[in-house]
């Protein structure tokens, strides 16, 4: 191997983990964004939690539960206005019981890098805490596709699937921030 050629397989390697690097803090900084209360310092409703999100996603991005569990639930979305109208219905005000604690927990993480395209697998845990006192502890898996778009990546694809749903005994979180001073200066 001459040196030109160790040096272009070092440069192919660096590429491999800066991209995995920027792939992890992609899907991390996604999940803070979908946390409940929002930890992001400085947004003070949900549109502008939803602009930040959207900001994470190719034009032509898909988000879709599949499986049992989901069917019927969330669907498929496709497209930035799609994706956007989701996320609307989520967040929704009219909500009832509205969703008051959910934070996002992942593992078993498995990225794999092509060139400017990667997927990316993992498991999350979130517990889900509404007003009325009712809660529930989801785990789902995720198989998710990323695309380097003008030098950055974006998730050009979530695709989430239940591994189960349990409900949680009434009022098991006695203590809950009704929002969050983490990020605060």
């Amino acid at each position: 191997m001459t040196d030109t050629d160790t040096i272009a397989a070092l440069t192919r390697r660096v590429e491999v983990l800066e991209a995995e690097a920027d792939i992890r803090r992609l899907q991390a900084r996604y999940m803070w964004l979908c946390d409940t209360p929002l930890p992001e310092f400085g947004v003070t409703d949900d549109g502008q939690r939803i602009d930040l999100i959207m900001d994470l996603y190719t034009d032509d991005a898909v988000w879709e539960g599949v499986g049992e569990y989901y069917d019927g639930q969330f669907g498929r979305a496709e497209g930035a206005a799609a994706v956007r109208t989701h996320f609307e219905g989520f967040w929704s005000r009219d909500r009832d019981p509205a969703l008051v604690l959910n934070a996002h927990y992942l593992t078993s993480e498995q990225i794999h890098v092509d060139g400017d395209t990667a997927t990316g697998q993992w498991i999350h845990m979130q517990p889900w805490l509404f007003a009325d006192g009712t809660s529930l502890l989801r785990s789902s898996r995720l198989n998710n596709a990323f695309r380097k778009v003008g030098g950055c990546w974006k998730i050009s694809r979530t695709r989430t699937e239940n591994v189960f749903v349990a409900p949680l005994p009434g009022r098991w979180a006695s203590d809950h921030p009704s929002g969050s001073v983490l990020m605060r200066p």
